[in-house]
């Protein structure tokens, strides 16, 4: 879905009035003054943040804050609350407990002033199949009471354009494939500036070349001061374009940050390459490398917590004493995917 009442690219369902039951005082929050104010500068907020089903605790209690201006990547494994959470955040599904804000007011009850300043594609995008794209989007602008129809062909086709479906314009939606529904989802979410961009899964059977078209998009809406929100499991996509970005599991954020912080914080690994793998694993071991590999020619381990950087030279010293042929030495830059598995300990499912 996109998101709202009137145009999906824009707000939400109508959100109920009542305050949630178990909602956390102000002064809770995640970024809040001793006065109890928000957070400066921040676009997403959340304050112990809960839901769940029957007995089914899918978010439990999330502390998120999502800076004004990043390109957020929110990552988890299968069935992690990721969707769940940014149901809660659009006002779609109210929280069990806790509270969120968005554009620095709280949802759901803040929905008909907030949404339509936010974009969003959730859960792919929800269409007209037996409608052109251009009239889907034609549609989709019309139910927004703040869109000039003086202007609507000229929004539509801009963003049809934006996103590279001009020259399907005119095709059913029906006949597009997930990649192309995709793109239109996307087009609609950008019918008008934005805030704020909420995108599930925005690559969502794109091909590469696609996916890099909606990357360099992604950075060119930041560029231009639009705060984007995504959640993803590609982990090289976010690497790519997030500045910062939370990792969730089993309903609980395990860490958030800036990128290079969340990468940096996984050890990096060194690498030997060598025909003597048997016996660079014996040495490596007793001088307390662990987590040791073996492919082909090639030996991994993390090194041990805590030791200088001048124990590398050590460590190559006693390799070369052992008669171990070294043909190279050194140590791997820790990727976003190296901190993903150390914090959750598991692989990365498509689905979230």
């Amino acid at each position: 879905m996109h998101g709202a009442p009137g145009p999906p690219g824009g707000a939400g369902p109508h959100a109920r009035g009542d305050t949630v039951e178990g909602r956390s005082k102000p002064g809770s929050w995640p970024g809040a003054t001793s006065e109890g104010a928000a957070g400066e500068g921040a676009v997403i907020e959340t304050a112990a943040l809960t839901k769940r089903f029957g007995r089914q605790l899918a978010v439990d209690r999330l502390d998120l804050v999502v800076p004004r201006g990043s390109v957020f990547g929110f990552l988890g494994p299968n069935g992690s609350g990721k969707t769940t959470t940014i149901r809660m955040l659009m006002g779609l599904i109210e929280p069990t407990s806790g509270a969120a804000r968005v554009l620095g007011q709280e949802m759901p009850r803040a929905g008909r002033r907030v949404l339509p300043r936010v974009g969003a594609l959730i859960e792919g995008p929800a269409l007209y199949g037996f409608l052109s794209g251009r009239d889907n989007l034609l549609r989709f602008d019309a139910a927004d009471p703040t869109a000039d129809p003086r202007t609507r062909a000229a929004r539509v086709g801009a963003a049809l354009e934006r996103v590279g479906l001009t020259s399907a314009a005119g095709k059913k939606a029906r006949a597009y494939s997930l990649g192309m529904k995709q793109r239109l989802g996307l087009a609609a979410a950008l019918l008008r500036p934005r805030e704020l961009l909420v995108l599930d899964e925005p690559t969502n059977g794109l091909d590469p070349q696609g996916m890099r078209e909606i990357r360099a998009l992604v950075r060119g809406l930041a560029a231009e001061g639009t705060t984007v929100f995504l959640s993803s499991h590609l982990l090289d996509e976010i690497e790519q374009v997030c500045t910062h970005a939370a990792v969730m599991a089993q309903g609980r954020l395990l860490t958030q940050g800036t990128v290079r912080e969340l990468a940096t914080s996984a050890r990096a690994r060194l690498a030997v390459t060598t025909p003597d793998t048997a016996e660079a694993v014996r040495v490596l071991k007793e001088h307390g490398v662990h987590d040791l590999t073996v492919t082909d020619d090639r030996v991994t381990g993390e090194l041990p917590p805590g030791g200088p950087a001048a124990d590398l030279a050590d460590l190559n010293a006693a390799l070369v004493r052992a008669d171990v042929r070294v043909r190279s030495f050194g140590t791997e830059r820790a990727s976003l995917e190296d901190a993903f598995v150390a914090l959750t300990g598991e692989g990365f499912d498509v689905a979230g």
